[in-house]
């Protein structure tokens, strides 16, 4: 497994990661035995890269990851765990991102992770005025003064959230939605974080899963799985379920990406590693309900590098397809 120093947090992570939240909530059942084999499947392919948040399963996948790592400490001090906080505020607005806020997110997050101080906390889609304000990242280096975190990061929206972030000095790291279907952090958002030392974390890689070519127009999902109860941001940005594409637009244009397969891999490790060849990309965080799909995002990163001609494609389908739709948005 390929490894990238992950931007001013200083560690080196592997190039495929694991987004953990399917471990807590919103895309179905997940038994809690499931849960942990994709950990352990993961972390037995080279993964070194768990990101996870308060809010997922109400601390569910935070406690699961922290069980996982007692229970299989060899090798535990390799992995890097990032978590997230601010979406348990409630009402989720500016005013509730204080300083006395954030201890007792990151005391609650330490806990459920057993650990002293976090490795990595990052701001949870918050709202783009807790960006613009100096208290925000007073209050994060007040965190890794306390030694309750060792760095903080910003998981964002749109792609002015991030370059605001991008320009505070104590960044470590941007979380956004990048994939073959949103493909508007390639013009600024990574050429900045590279010229600034930030690491980039590639969420919603697959796109909630249309990238994975597996699903038709007639694909039903349960009712406790955001792909039924947020297709209209009922829940939360719309741009979080199958990346704000349209479903049926998503479907078509998924059909031509998988036309592109190289033998010997599948469609889902194709559009992952199209995020890894991105210059910038620190590491990508696909989700697995289950070992199996653990296992094969992680064989991602063993896939060559993509070649001109099938690079020049992603970018057709993406502008005949998919651009109306999200480009202009986020």
């Amino acid at each position: 497994m390929q490894t990238r120093t992950l931007g001013r947090t200083g560690r080196d992570v592997s190039v495929v990661g694991l987004g953990c939240w399917q471990l807590g909530a919103d895309w179905g059942e997940v038994a809690e035995d499931d849960a942990l084999a994709v950990l352990a499947a993961a972390a037995d392919a080279g993964v070194t890269f768990f990101d996870t948040a308060d809010v997922y399963g109400d601390g569910r996948s935070e406690t699961l990851i922290g069980r996982f790592l007692r229970e299989r400490p060899a090798g535990a001090d390799r992995i890097t765990v990032a978590t997230k906080m601010g979406r348990r505020a409630d009402p989720h607005v500016a005013g509730a991102y204080t300083l006395d806020a954030f201890r007792a997110w990151t005391d609650r997050s330490r806990a459920n992770l057993g650990v002293d101080t976090l490795d990595l906390v990052q701001l949870h889609c918050p709202p783009s005025e807790v960006l613009d304000r100096d208290a925000t990242y007073d209050a994060l280096d007040t965190l890794v003064d306390e030694g309750r975190v060792a760095a903080y990061g910003v998981s964002v929206e749109t792609v002015d959230e991030a370059l605001a972030a991008i320009a505070r000095p104590h960044v470590a790291t941007i979380q956004i939605i990048l994939n073959a279907f949103r493909r508007k952090p390639l013009e600024r958002v990574l050429p900045a974080a590279a010229e600034a030392g930030v690491g980039i974390i590639a969420r919603v890689p697959l796109a909630s899963g249309l990238l994975s070519g597996k699903y038709d127009e007639h694909t039903e999902f349960a009712a406790t799985d955001h792909r039924s109860f947020n297709r209209h941001g009922e829940a939360f940005d719309v741009g979080e379920t199958f990346s704000g594409v349209p479903f049926e637009v998503g479907v078509a244009a998924a059909r031509e990406v998988a036309a592109l397969t190289p033998a010997g891999a599948t469609t889902a490790q194709l559009a992952l590693r199209w995020i890894v060849d991105q210059p910038g990309v620190s590491t990508v965080i696909p989700g697995a309900r289950n070992a199996e799909q653990a296992r094969g995002n992680a064989d991602a990163a063993r896939i060559p590098s993509l070649d001109d001609w099938t690079l020049d494609r992603f970018r057709e389908i993406y502008d005949e397809r998919i651009r109306p739709h999200v480009h202009d948005r986020w």
